[in-house]
């Protein structure tokens, strides 16, 4: 029996001109007149997502370049020069993954080979895969021979990070960005293989393979070989039900029945739909960046009332959009978006990411019905006039029950002028009348020197600002109600706001505290050191000292205590 190699349909179906590249007219097109008009630069740097032609592209330029015939013309060239590229294995087109061979060494090799002309081909080209994995030393060792090129040789540059590329080698370049691809681009070409290989695959599930290949060809060609393998074991068509189970992606009139369910705030019936989709095979990944593409539809449907013709959405689906639209507000839907977002993180946390995406559900639920920021925003200022109809209905009180001081007081004038000038004028007082008094004012301290101060903390219990005073203050000048202070680097960053409160608090007044790059005192405690050390050393100096010391020739004076200590 015949054993035939099964050849996977990315390479199968790999574009043999410009004219089956998918999905980048206006690469092509800057390309073939760059060549028609025979302006060539030194170099190519193709940069793109993964499985959007770039390493197709250079092969293609390189044919170009080295066709014997019209390559542009025509549609499949069979020179020799074609034949061999297109298998790789042309003498002059040399290509190197980069992600293997990164060193200088390397480099070295093919700027050496590079000084000799082309065996059979017009151009000698070097393709460099995945250049970004090139070292620094390799990038530099190319610069010049990038820059002056010898006149038959053309370098093609393919990378997937071009921000990892040096701006110096980038700059010698002619860049192409190379487009994702639409998914009408890509459903196009997958009903175009589907029918030379004879398949049996429905239009929505080749809708859905299109959308899970995120614009790469390379992708939407696996995901369709691996649908077309089941298929063969089924003998039957592959629906969309049977891409979704195979993709791990929710049916998204589930997932819009689901968010349904969360903005009604039914939690048992959420989660059971929850655990239902999970039983299925869903992803977690897959089910919340659906989730957010769902909350974007919404959104887009809310304030723009259009898809852009997305026809990945049916019409029940919109319909469905279109009812929950009407009912939630922008502010709901930006908190979604950004508690979904923050689930995506929690599940490379957590290891049992199911638990994560029932708590994301129960957590939205509760979301739902929180106030906006709007109506809180109106409550504070609902709640501030009513303080100020109160204080003013207060205020209103006050002014009566000064006008009855006012009339009393007049009353007792009036009284007072005629009476007889002999007689003694009582005068009414306060306390007589239904006035409250208001409290006596706590006691103030006095503060007349630094170390009042220092003392004033310890008894306060402020052990924070007590050691910042003796320990870190390089005291200039003491007044009462002013205080300069030298510049230390050790203080606490919040020591000048914190001794300001608390002399506030302590004597009733504001204090002036000033820090100056000016020479300061020492420290409180290096001070008291100083003093004690030199106490210490006039006390060991001392006649009553020496007269101990021929008493007991063994003693020693350890430390010297004033009376009070």
């Amino acid at each position: 029996m015949e054993n035939k190699t099964h050849k996977v349909l990315a390479l199968k179906y790999r574009p043999k001109n410009f004219n089956e590249l998918i999905g980048q007219n206006i690469m092509v097109q800057t390309i073939t007149n760059s060549i028609n008009l025979n302006k060539l630069p030194n170099a190519y740097l193709l940069t793109g997502i993964r499985g959007v032609g770039k390493t197709t592209t250079a092969r293609l330029i390189a044919k170009a370049l080295n066709c014997k015939k019209n390559f542009l013309k025509e549609e499949n060239c069979d020179c020799n020069h074609c034949e061999e590229i297109a298998n790789s294995k042309h003498l002059d087109v040399l290509e190197m993954d980069a992600a293997s061979r990164t060193g200088i060494d390397d480099v070295r090799e093919l700027i050496e080979s590079s000084k000799y002309n082309p065996t059979s081909a017009k151009y000698k080209i070097f393709i460099i895969d995945e250049v970004h994995m090139l070292s620094k030393q390799a990038f530099n060792g190319l610069l010049k021979t990038l820059e002056e090129p010898p006149p038959q040789l053309k370098f093609i540059f393919a990378t997937t990070e071009i921000k990892k590329i040096p701006i110096t080698i980038v700059s010698r370049c002619q860049r192409f960005d190379l487009q994702r691809v639409s998914i009408k681009d890509l459903l196009k070409n997958l009903k175009k293989i589907l029918n030379l290989e004879n398949g049996k695959i429905s239009d929505d599930a080749l809708k859905l393979i299109a959308k899970a290949s995120e614009g790469s060809v390379r992708d939407s060609l696996s995901l369709l070989d691996r649908a077309l393998i089941s298929q063969h074991n089924t003998k039957s068509e592959i629906d969309e039900t049977f891409v979704r189970k195979m993709l791990g992606i929710a049916d998204k009139s589930k997932i819009l029945e689901l968010i349904n369910l969360i903005f009604q705030g039914d939690k048992k019936n959420s989660t059971a739909l929850l655990r239902e989709m999970v039983d299925q095979g869903i992803e977690p990944n897959n089910l919340l960046n659906d989730f957010l593409e769902v909350i974007y539809f919404i959104q887009q449907r809310k304030n723009f009332g259009d898809f852009n013709d997305n026809f990945s959405i049916s019409e029940a689906e919109i319909k469905t959009i279109d009812l929950i639209s009407k009912d939630v507000k922008n502010s709901t839907l930006i908190l979604f978006w950004q508690f979904i977002l923050k689930a995506i993180d929690e599940i490379s946390i957590v290891s049992n990411s199911i638990l994560s995406l029932e708590m994301l559900i129960i957590r939205l639920i509760h979301l739902k019905d929180m106030p906006s920021y709007e109506s809180v925003i109106d409550l504070v200022n609902k709640n501030i006039t009513n303080h100020e109809y109160q204080k003013d209905i207060i205020t209103n009180d006050e002014d009566e029950n000064e006008k009855e001081l006012n009339n009393h007081k007049n009353e007792v004038n009036i009284i007072s002028k005629d009476q007889i000038k002999n007689t003694i004028q009582a005068k009414p007082k306060l306390g007589s009348l239904d006035i409250e008094t208001h409290p006596k004012d706590p006691e103030v301290e006095k503060i007349l020197s630094f170390q009042s101060l220092i003392e004033l903390s310890s008894r306060k219990k402020e052990v924070e600002l007590k050691y910042d005073l003796e320990k870190n203050v390089n005291l200039i000048k003491f007044n009462e109600g002013k205080i300069d202070i030298a510049f230390n680097e050790n203080l606490a960053k919040d020591f000048v706001k914190k001794l300001s409160e608390k002399l506030l608090e302590w004597t009733g007044r504001r204090w002036l505290i000033t820090l100056t790059k000016a020479q300061g005192q020492k420290s409180f405690a290096e001070l008291k050191s100083i003093t004690k050390k030199k106490l210490f050393e006039e006390e060991k100096n001392s006649e009553i000292y020496k007269k101990f010391k021929k008493i007991f020739a063994d003693g020693e004076l350890t430390k010297v205590l004033k009376k009070e200590e």
